[in-house]
């Protein structure tokens, strides 16, 4: 049964078979070849993996995203970024990185931000002067920044995928995390900017400007605190604020008299055809995620790794590397579903906090987004911009020793994602 599994899988993925697809079909085969488990429970699986109340917040949050858009809050955003930091060195390049932590205070998605706001900065990059596969390049690595920020619709499903995390403890893991990741991309365009001579804008913002900009951003950047001031405040639970962030957004719009009705539908449109697909990876993602367990290959790989070593830093490596290397190959909502509940007790009995954990699992499979050969990101970044994949990848390595600098630092100093949960009494 392990080998009809395993090997289905991968063919699946050889032939190139929608992710979500290959782990149902996968599974579904396995049972039907083993003959002793009904296949009912297949069925039975695929329902109880969609079937929580957490997990109602991803719609939410989707919708959102989608909302805010819609309200033209993303040029709102881009003005004001424009104004603080596009007078550097390499200036649109910095706006590209900080207009993606303000939206991932919204987003909570990596390919939202690829499709809208980095898309819409890679243009303005290119028509500056900027080399087109480094303008794509860096978008593609700010859209990374998404799911790590809260709300995060990662940290969502890893919170329901183990045992010890809250949703609000691990949204305050990847607040630090999210703005390293910013600092380490910053630190790489001034690099990259200075080598090539990529300029900012030629003169300061007025403090005028800068309050205009700032004033017309701010209904967006209060969005994160509404979020997360609600929920450490226990004036909702997670899911609650998702509901209540669409609110605010529809609320937003009709004051700012920024909806269409066509507007509005495809607003809705697209956010339900989002949330479909991801329910679909998760509710096939579930049943290949119990055969593993139930096959008991995660003990296995955990009587592997342990025999290697007991050293609680050298494990959390072995598991980050491990994860590493899925990430290449899996698309990142599935490997998340998939290898929770495979590396998650062995991290938990080395003694490796939950949060921590979590945030260096997120955080390695938001970087395979915009890794070869499935990056996800990536193939949005080169579609938007009619550009090459391959010299896009080779664009983007720099970019990419930046981010996995800030997964080490995850990895070796725990309080970088404990810190802020502890502080606020989400300690696991």
């Amino acid at each position: 049964m392990a080998k009809t599994l395993i090997l289905l899988f991968f063919g699946c993925l050889i032939l190139s078979v929608p992710v979500a697809f290959t782990m149902g079909l996968a599974g579904l085969v396995a049972i039907y070849v083993d003959g002793s488990l009904n296949p009912l429970i297949a069925a039975q699986r695929m329902f109880a993996g969609i079937d929580s109340f957490p997990l109602m917040a991803v719609p939410f949050f989707i919708l959102t995203s989608e909302l805010m858009t819609a309200c033209g809050l993303t040029t709102a955003l881009l003005r004001f970024a424009n104004a603080l930091v596009g007078h550097l060195r390499g200036g649109l390049g910095h706006v590209n990185i900080l207009v993606s932590i303000m939206f991932a205070g919204i987003s909570g998605s990596a390919l939202a931000d690829a499709a809208g706001p980095s898309a819409i900065v890679m243009r303005m990059m290119r028509e500056a002067g900027y080399e087109k596969n480094y303008a794509g390049a860096l978008s593609a690595a700010t859209a990374t920044i998404g799911p790590i920020i809260p709300p995060s619709i990662l940290a969502v499903i890893f919170a329901i995928s183990t045992k010890g995390v809250t949703v609000a403890g691990l949204f305050l893991a990847g607040i630090v995390p999210g703005l390293l990741l910013g600092a380490s991309l910053a630190v790489a365009n001034h690099i990259v900017s200075t080598r090539n001579g990529y300029r900012g804008r030629d003169t300061r913002a007025s403090f005028s400007e800068l309050r205009s900009a700032g004033f017309a951003a701010l209904p967006a950047l209060v969005m994160p605190g509404i979020i997360l001031g609600g929920i450490l405040f226990g004036i909702f639970t997670p899911t609650e604020a998702g509901a209540v962030a669409s609110a605010y957004a529809l609320f937003l719009g009709a004051v700012l008299r920024a909806f269409t009705l066509r507007g509005l539908y495809d607003a809705f449109a697209r956010a339900a055809i989002v949330t479909s697909s991801v329910f679909l990876i998760i509710a096939m993602a579930s049943i290949f995620a119990w055969l593993l367990t139930y096959l008991q290959i995660p003990q296995a790989l955990a009587q592997t790794i342990t025999q290697m070593s007991d050293n609680k830093l050298v494990i959390l490596f072995i598991l980050a590397g491990f994860a590493l290397v899925c990430g290449l190959f899996i698309d990142t909502l599935p490997a998340l579903i998939v290898l929770t509940p495979i590396l998650g007790p062995i991290a938990y009995s080395a003694g490796i906090d939950p949060l921590q954990f979590g945030m260096m699992l997120v955080l390695n499979l938001t970087i395979g987004m915009v890794t070869p050969p499935i990056g996800p990101v990536l193939f949005v970044i080169a579609t938007v911009g009619q550009l090459r994949i391959e010299a896009l990848s080779r664009a983007i390595i720099p970019l990419l020793l930046a981010e996995l600098i800030v997964l080490l630092l995850v990895i070796t100093i725990p309080g970088i994602s404990t810190f802020v949960p502890n502080f606020f009494g989400f300690a696991n």
